[in-house]
């Protein structure tokens, strides 16, 4: 009881600090790099008709995963930054009752759709969730106080909370990556430390084509161009928060 009410206290006691300071934006430290690629707003398109079955998936999961040392952790307390999942799942509020059986019969990648009007920055007491330039939605892990707002307030459940050290459950480390620690969230960045160095998300490497990453507001980038010439989805669109992740079915 006595450890429950310390941590009350410590939450309460950042959020008024957040907002006497003007809920201060963290640092970007994603930024940076002069060789970088750079975008006014990133968005990802999946091409769901290149995906069959859950094994077609695996690869693009497990490079993700491994780029980032994200635990392999079984059960309620498992941390994920993209997985595969059922279409009513996946597009839970979907309006049309008659689409083809082969597409409510697909799984679907679900990660962070890094919104234009994410909803997780809006609530976080510390400012541990913030946008950066190119509309990434970051986290500093050193400011995160694991209160878990964000996690109440994402509708797309991408955000994982470590309720123990990770690090054991890292099968290889990736010195590259930073590991995190115990009582904070973690989710998708978009590969935000890999497009600094020039390079595209890990998942999209790894998908042969079949996930197209680029900047939504250019006109003759990969993302602009397939969506114009295909029937695409996003998840919960309806919500207002903007998700920059679109499904092509």
């Amino acid at each position: 009881m006595k450890a429950s009410r310390r941590y009350f206290l410590k939450v309460a006691g950042l959020s008024t600090f957040a907002m006497a300071a003007g809920a201060a934006k963290a640092d970007a430290a994603y930024e940076g790099y002069s060789e970088g690629l750079k975008a006014k707003r990133w968005a990802m398109v999946i091409d769901t008709r290149r995906f069959q079955k859950p094994e077609d998936m695996l690869p693009i999961i497990e490079a993700c995963h491994k780029v980032h040392n994200v635990p392999s952790i079984k059960g309620p307390k498992e941390i994920k930054w993209i997985w595969d999942d059922t279409f009513e799942h996946a597009f839970a509020n979907d309006p049309n009752p008659m689409l083809p059986e082969d597409v409510e019969e697909r799984r679907f990648f679900l990660l962070c759709n890094h919104c234009t009007n994410p909803s997780c920055v809006r609530v976080c007491p510390p400012g541990a969730t913030y946008k950066t330039e190119g509309g990434l939605v970051a986290i500093d892990y050193h400011r995160c106080v694991g209160c878990r707002f964000c996690m109440a307030a994402c509708p797309y459940g991408s955000r994982s909370f470590n309720f123990k050290d990770p690090r054991p459950f890292v099968k290889e480390i990736n010195p590259a990556y930073p590991t995190r620690m115990r009582g904070v969230v973690e989710k998708c960045t978009f590969c935000a430390e890999r497009l600094e160095k020039g390079l595209m998300p890990a998942c999209v490497e790894a998908s042969n084509g079949a996930i197209m990453f680029g900047d939504l507001n250019d006109p003759n980038s990969i993302v602009r161009r397939v969506l114009a010439k295909n029937f695409s989805m996003r998840r919960k669109p309806d919500l207002g928060t903007d998700p920059g992740v679109y499904y092509i079915i």
